[in-house]
């Protein structure tokens, strides 16, 4: 199925889930020589760290999007996996295709509602057409509330703001601390800080009522919609950024045994999922304790990748082992919060390393491509 022979008689690594992990894990298995598929529903790779951007910019989101193909070639196959046929070492697609394996990599990472995820079954050009609509109603609403306050919702404020600052943006949140929760009290401070500066209005400590019933990412006039305490707000477009969970669909009925209670699947040391000595596990579907975030699904990555190499020459397996937290919050273009190894970063630093680009460049080197 692979672009090149492999340099090992009866190896074939399928990789299901085409993010951050799996495009790091389908470079390392290329560079090693190693015969792999690539799996992901859509036909191009999405920096959906910049979707946020690219939900108030327009023209932005052509550059979150990398087709997978002109990187990999015949290695990538479009399609949704539907099961894991464990005993006979085959993924089966919707439409009964069977991609035989020797080793797995389950990259399916976190499911979620949109601008913030995008995982469905779609082209380049309807995936860049889904967040340039946004972008028209972003632009039609003289205010937005944006519902959910972790490290998103921040994000996705901060980015109405810096863009339209003229528009009255307020961010609802069900408890007092915004961001996430793994990073320094002092960094979550600033991030609210930063929030006021801008002009963002916060309401903190409470819910929005009949959230499942309510209308997201359209625009439409003085909505009226209260909270959980009898606060009434009133604004033109409600943007979710709350909710998101493991995204199990494809492994869940063949690894049921092996899934820790959120969906996500229990991996040793070496990343191999339980149960079993060549499949892995890497990103957000792998079930370690540390924030979910791009650069560990990269990290995650080299660790399969090495191991199952490792494995078919006789060598010892490395382990994986989770450091002090990296993250950054970009805020706008213009501002940004974060810390590095567990130091609180100054923010024209956050800035120049992730608000300015939102490490675009990173993804398309990474793909081997030129950035439009």
């Amino acid at each position: 199925m692979g672009a090149q022979a492999s340099s090992l008689e009866g190896v074939h690594v399928v990789v299901v889930g085409g993010g951050f992990g799996g495009i790091a894990a389908a470079q390392q298995l290329k560079s090693r020589g190693l015969d792999f598929t690539l799996i992901d529903m859509r036909d191009a790779f999405h920096h959906n760290v910049a979707s946020l951007r690219a939900s108030v910019q327009p023209g932005f989101a052509v550059r979150t999007f990398i087709p997978y193909a002109e990187t990999f070639g015949e290695s990538f196959v479009q399609g949704r996996v539907e099961r894991v046929d464990t005993e006979n070492q085959r993924v089966v697609l919707r439409g009964g295709r069977e991609i035989q394996y020797s080793h797995l990599i389950l990259c399916t990472g976190t499911d979620g509602p949109f601008p913030g995820k995008f995982n469905k079954e779609a082209s380049y050009q309807s995936a860049v057409q889904a967040y340039e609509g946004l972008v028209e109603q972003v632009q039609m609403a003289d205010s937005v509330l944006v519902v959910g306050g972790g490290s998103t919702g921040v994000e996705m404020a901060a980015e109405i703001k810096t863009e339209y600052p003229h528009k009255k943006v307020v961010l609802i949140h069900s408890k007092a601390g915004l961001a996430d929760v793994e990073l320094q009290p002092s960094v979550r401070r600033q991030a609210k800080e930063v929030l006021l500066e801008k002009g963002v209005e916060l309401v903190l400590g409470q819910k929005l009522s009949g959230l499942s019933e309510l209308q997201f990412n359209m625009t439409r006039r003085n909505m009226e919609v209260s909270t959980d305490r009898g606060l009434t707000l009133t604004t033109d477009l409600l943007l979710c950024c709350t909710g998101c969970r493991v995204n199990s669909s494809a492994y869940a009925s063949a690894f049921a045994d092996s899934m820790a209670d959120n969906g996500a699947l229990k991996v040793n040391a070496h990343l191999q999922v339980a149960g079993f000595s060549n499949v892995y596990a890497v990103g957000d579907c792998a079930d370690v304790n540390e924030p979910k975030m791009a650069y560990h699904a990269g990290l995650h990555a080299a660790v399969a990748v090495s191991n199952i190499d490792n494995s078919v020459r006789g060598k010892d397996l490395t382990d994986y082992h989770t450091g002090n937290v990296t993250m950054l919050l970009a805020m706008g273009r213009d501002d940004g919060v974060g810390q590095f190894n567990g130091w609180q970063l100054p923010r024209f630093l956050v800035t120049l390393g992730k608000s300015r680009d939102l490490l675009l460049w990173k993804s398309w080197r990474e793909m081997n491509q030129t950035q439009p």
